[in-house]
């Protein structure tokens, strides 16, 4: 089943937009040392660019797109972490759902010419995401073969407090799969999925 999805090379997408999950990007402070890491780890090779929002690099499986490394803006202070896209015909529109339904946009929206268009955006428990409008670049080539995506789950204190964030800007269903443990599903497949841990985490950690 896995082969069967990833022979598809994620061609199931509507009007050129992936449903779901589409892209994950980790920004780092030392690119290099990234890059030596999962190239062993996975076989990544890499390839330049786009570099109009700063140094960038898009790790290729096979010569397909599978992932981008970023380095951090120096003097941030901001965390190193994985960061997961959803895709979208119309990125403005979907920010302003964000905002409305209790989120933040950090960045953006705003143009990567020539790539897409995005946004950085938290739900109301803190937890960061992306927002990608593609042009030339739709996202994954391949997914659900080892070395590339196959699964976005996001950890929170409780998925009652984010699930209506989720169900609403994204359109998601949701359905309940054990204590505190939510799928999310597009027309009736799953597509990603949230994790109850509690509320002893650091309140300042989304």
């Amino acid at each position: 089943m896995a082969e069967a999805r990833a022979a598809k090379e994620r061609d199931g997408m509507a009007g050129g937009v992936q449903e779901g999950p589409c892209w994950v990007s980790l920004m780092v402070r030392e690119p290099a040392r990234a890059r030596e890491f999962y190239g062993g780890l996975f076989g990544w090779e890499y390839a330049d660019g786009p570099h109009q929002l700063g140094p960038y690099t898009r790790a290729l499986l096979d010569g397909r797109a599978v992932a981008g490394l970023g380095q951090l803006p120096t003097g941030t202070g901001l965390p190193v972490a994985w960061t997961t896209y959803f895709g979208t015909r119309d990125v403005n529109a979907l920010a302003a759902a964000v905002h409305a339904c209790g989120g933040t946009v950090g960045v953006g929206p705003l143009d990567s010419p020539g790539a897409g268009r995005l946004a950085l955006a938290s739900d109301p428990g803190g937890a960061t995401f992306g927002l990608w409008q593609p042009a030339e670049h739709a996202g994954f080539a391949v997914t659900g073969v080892p070395g590339a995506h196959s699964w976005s789950e996001l950890l929170t204190r409780d998925t009652a407090s984010v699930a209506p964030f989720y169900r609403a800007v994204l359109g998601f269903g949701a359905r309940e799969d054990g204590p505190d443990h939510l799928t999310f599903t597009r027309d009736g497949h799953p597509v990603a999925a949230a994790l109850g841990v509690g509320r002893s985490r650091a309140r300042e950690r989304g």
